[in-house]
């Protein structure tokens, strides 16, 4: 079930999991960095080893979600490991947000291992409204 917190804007780019226990481990699939400048917000997800035919982006009621696919060569299978920590398969994280941005003008670049997600701010919105009176 997903849970909606991006009006809240303390909560915006939560990860939407973060706070449940996820089924095979606590830690997340992949590491991020969150920025922000005056005109926009920024997402550097950590992504070695991957090209990026392998990643895909797309957004959903307001949620972001980046997966990823490593996939394990056959020739390796063939090897005795001892040990091997690097993980493979299908991994994913999303992250809410909210109506501060402008989802129509996002942009992504991957180099050296690295997605970096460009995610504008959108201009806001004016709540106010002035009613002459007759």
């Amino acid at each position: 079930m997903l849970v909606k917190l991006a009006k809240d804007p303390m909560r915006l780019f939560d990860d939407i999991w973060s706070g449940t226990q996820m089924p095979s481990t606590n830690a997340p699939a992949f590491k991020v960095d969150i920025s922000e400048d005056e005109t926009a917000f920024h997402i550097d997800a950590e992504l070695p080893g991957l090209q990026k035919e392998l990643i895909a982006l797309n957004i959903e009621d307001d949620v972001l979600t980046i997966k990823a696919e490593r996939k394990q060569e056959s020739e390796e299978k063939k090897k005795d490991y001892h040990r091997i920590e690097r993980s493979y398969g299908s991994f994913s994280r999303s992250f809410n947000l909210g109506e501060m941005i402008d989802q129509d003008n996002i942009g992504a670049d991957f180099e050296n291992g690295v997605l970096h997600v460009t995610l504008p701010k959108a201009a806001p919105v004016k709540k106010t409204k002035e009613i002459s009176i007759r």
